[in-house]
């Protein structure tokens, strides 16, 4: 089978998966049936199970991961749509993301650096909650391993989809704008993609939330690593 053949099975295959992941989550609405969560299970034990290189699966995974920027742009809709309520709460979405960007970097930094880990693990650590190509462009400025920061970042975003519920329910925060702020903060587009099931208007709080976090980090990082290390 040639390469084109070969990307085109591995497509249509992801989307299958995908789609069956969306199917169980329909049938059992949990947080731990989040489509993202079960698909990525899957995909990961047939590479296993079969013996079957990640460069392999790249073949046509990669084509997949370029409908990332259209699928973030494509958030800017919603931001549209609620543009007039959005701009009245500026203050508080700003406010409250900066916020929430500061206690991210320095809660992951002081509790691996307590947990010993080494320089090149915290660094690739401290932007793990903002979109992936920040969160490497900030750990290649810091002297980290990039695609380890790239797992992080991924298990901060499924993280927050699987524990979202749980803990907005523990600090009792059932209103959109701190619901929406929380999730664009801690877990950038898999969190604003969750947060887009509960309504457009936290979607879009959060969707925001998710690029101004990913400004604060880049500028902030860099003088709270020198602080804190």
């Amino acid at each position: 089978m040639n390469e084109v053949m070969l990307a085109v099975v591995i497509i249509l295959g992801t989307f299958l998966i995908y789609h069956l992941a969306l199917k169980i989550h329909e049938r059992w609405n949990h947080p731990f049936t989040a489509p993202v969560l079960i698909a990525t299970a899957i995909i990961i034990i047939i590479l296993v199970i079969f013996h079957i290189p990640y460069k392999t699966y790249m073949l046509g995974g990669k084509w997949i991961d370029e409908l990332l920027g259209p699928a973030v742009v494509a958030l800017a809709y919603p931001l549209y749509q609620h543009r007039d309520t959005l701009r009245t709460l500026t203050g508080p979405i700003l406010v409250g993301t900066s916020f929430g960007a500061i206690l991210g970097i320095s809660t992951g930094l002081l509790l691996a650096k307590w947990a010993g880990f080494n320089s090149s693990i915290i660094y690739s650590l401290t932007p793990k909650s903002v979109t992936t190509p920040v969160a490497m462009a900030v750990t290649e400025t810091l002297g980290g391993v990039m695609s380890l920061s790239a797992v992080f970042v991924m298990i901060a975003g499924i993280g927050g989809v699987l524990m979202h519920t749980y803990v907005l329910r523990l600090f009792r925060i059932d209103h959109y704008l701190g619901r929406g702020v929380g999730m664009g903060s801690a877990s950038h587009a898999i969190g604003t993609a969750t947060s887009m099931e509960s309504s457009k208007l936290e979607g879009a709080i959060s969707t925001i939330a998710m690029v101004v976090s990913a400004i604060v980090v880049s500028v902030i990082t860099p003088g709270l690593v020198l602080i804190l290390m």
